[in-house]
């Protein structure tokens, strides 16, 4: 009799301990990245929309950490461009903001590979952050509303996007 009390004890001890692990929150984070093809049509648009506009451009996607994921140049625009693009489409992405609401940052002024310069704008929707897209070989304004209008190329399918 014992010894089955005691395997009654362990038996409840053991289901008990589960019980509460279950109820700890998983120790892992879940991330949404954009399929590359969502990536390149953001940078198709934003690169057709300056090109409409009459400027030569490139345009550059990245993902939350600032890794290239997509990129795409107008063959004759400025080879100054690319790697223009690149860092607008960083600092965007990874100060979560747009490089326009930033100018007044100038701490940042010397921080690796940050770029200030207007035309880099942070992809987020229904609450979930994606990376940035930036515009470089336009005036500013114009990058940053071509970028604009790389996201808004996809905004219909993100919004329903689960």
């Amino acid at each position: 009799m014992k010894c089955i009390n005691k395997l009654v004890l362990f038996g409840f001890l053991i289901l008990g301990s589960s019980e509460v692990l279950s109820s700890e929150k998983v120790p892992t984070v879940q991330l949404r990245v954009l399929a590359s093809h969502i990536a390149h049509k953001i940078v198709s648009a934003a690169v057709e929309n300056c090109a409409q506009k009459g400027y030569m451009v490139s345009a550059a996607v990245v993902d939350r950490n600032g890794n290239l994921v997509a990129f795409l140049r107008n063959p004759l625009s400025g080879p100054h461009t690319i790697k223009v693009s690149q860092r607008k489409a960083f600092s965007s992405a990874t100060l979560r903001a747009r490089t326009s609401e930033m100018s007044f940052r100038s701490d940042l002024n010397f921080a690796p590979d940050i770029l200030l310069i207007v035309g880099g704008v942070p992809i987020q929707f229904v609450g979930n952050f994606y990376g940035g897209v930036a515009v470089a070989g336009a005036k500013p304004e114009i990058d940053e509303q071509c970028a604009q209008a790389g996201i808004d190329a996809i905004s219909e399918i993100m919004e329903f996007a689960d």
